[in-house]
């Protein structure tokens, strides 16, 4: 295969919608839970954000993502703030199912995240998939502490924590994920 041919192959693949999804046929928690949900970084419906699909793990969740051009904060290094929303709507995530498997109930209450914080650890190169896991450390009955890794190339990138609230009916953001 000639090396434009390869090139071309990349720019589209780059560019297309489907690079920031999972190659999983399997539903994601966002997908399963909440289809409509146009958040910027965890939307399904959401066709310019970054669309992210966590799954179950043994100890909470993960999700893989693959960025485009357009992360980056400068040539070969993704910005800091699309680190922040993949790590903050996974995290979200990971205390939302949490809390649902807690109660027993069907579907997960509406979470907020009540704070977050990220220590980056060295640059996320351009060019790999990124990794982000996220495991509850602590479990309240309507909030959930999450530990959560960005793994890119190998290596840790950047590590966090934070905290997720389900929020009651008159929360602005109740029926966000309807």
């Amino acid at each position: 295969m000639n090396n434009f041919l390869i090139l071309g192959q990349l720019l589209y693949s780059a560019y297309s919608p489907e690079c920031t999804m999972s190659a999983s046929n399997e539903e994601s928690v966002q997908e399963l839970h909440a289809p409509n949900s146009i958040c910027f970084g965890c939307g399904p419906a959401n066709h310019e954000g970054l669309r992210i699909r966590s799954f179950r793990t043994e100890n909470g969740l993960a999700m893989r993502f693959d960025p485009s051009p357009e992360h980056q904060a400068f040539p070969g290094m993704i910005n800091g703030g699309i680190i922040g929303t993949l790590m903050d709507c996974h995290g979200n995530w990971t205390a939302a199912i949490a809390l649902m498997d807690q109660s027993g109930d069907s579907q997960p209450p509406c979470t907020v995240t009540a704070n977050y914080s990220i220590k980056l650890r060295r640059p996320t190169p351009f060019g790999h998939e990124i990794k982000v896991t996220g495991e509850v450390i602590e479990l309240d009955e309507d909030r959930a502490k999450v530990r959560m890794e960005l793994i890119s190339d190998g290596k840790i990138c950047a590590v966090g924590e934070g905290l997720f609230v389900a929020v009651k009916e008159g929360h602005p953001a109740y029926h966000r994920w309807n």
